[in-house]
Order: C-alpha cells, then structure tokens, then sequence
C-alpha cells in the first residue's frame, strides 16, 4: 500500500485527468452560462480526460523508463485503445442513444413508457481526443 501511495506517476496522471476535467467544466461554462458540478465527474466533451490520462502517463513512463522500454509499450499501446473508445465505440453508444431518447419520447407522449432519459454525451469528437492527447503529452512532460 505504501508503495501505491508513494507512486508519483500515478498520483500525476490522476491529476493530469482532474485538470482535464476541470478544463472541460470552464468551458461548458463559458458555452452554457452556467455551472453544473456534474460535468467534474461526466464523459465526453472538449478535451477528452481520459486520453489526457493516458497519454500523459505514456508520457511520464517513457521520460523515466526509457521511450523503447516494453512497459512504454504498453502504456501507448493503451492510450490509443482509450482514444479509439473515446472517438469510436462510446461516440457510437451516444448517437444511439439519442435515437432511443427520441423513441422514449414518442412513446412517453403517449403514455406507453416511463422511462429515464439515456445520456448521450458518451464520447468524443475526433478533435476532442485529439486535444486530450495533446494535453496529456503537454502536462506528462511538464510533470515528469
């Protein structure tokens, strides 16, 4: 457990992820004129936090452990998993599920459902990811 806690680069790329987040709420602010605690914890939105993340610890990792180690390897090779997640398969699931909203919707009117509304805002635009990667890369080597 001490070892864990006394992980820099974890505790970094941690931090690297709530700066991202906090990064995204400024900006929904600045786009809706209001704030809403929610968006410090929710996914999707500019820039991506968890490509940040990712590419800041591959950052971080390869600076200490050296960029052709097999542990730098595996951290690249986990933040373009995360990015194409991020772009692809939860982008996907969103668009789907404002498809399934609107279904809800029409049903709801006619007192055949009562459901909760899906969230849509799963994933990210290509350039959302793209700014969390350069900000990942950005912070993971200022914080190295």
């Amino acid at each position: 457990m001490r070892e864990i806690l006394l992980n820099d680069i974890l505790w970094k790329t941690l931090l690297v992820g709530l700066i991202a987040q906090i990064i995204k709420s400024i900006i929904n602010f600045i786009n809706f004129k209001k704030w809403n605690w929610k968006w410090l914890t929710e996914t999707g939105g500019m820039p991506s936090s968890h490509t940040a993340s990712c590419f800041a610890l591959s950052v971080m990792v390869g600076m200490r452990e050296g960029f052709k180690s097999p542990l730098f390897a595996v951290t690249a090779f986990f933040s373009f998993i995360v990015m194409y997640d991020a772009a692809g398969l939860r982008r996907a699931a969103g668009k789907q599920a404002q498809v399934l909203n609107k279904i809800m919707e029409e049903l709801s009117s006619s007192g055949k459902i009562k459901e909760e509304r899906l969230k849509e805002l799963l994933g990210h635009t290509p350039f959302e990811v793209l700014v969390g990667a350069v900000l990942g890369i950005v912070m993971g080597l200022i914080l190295v």
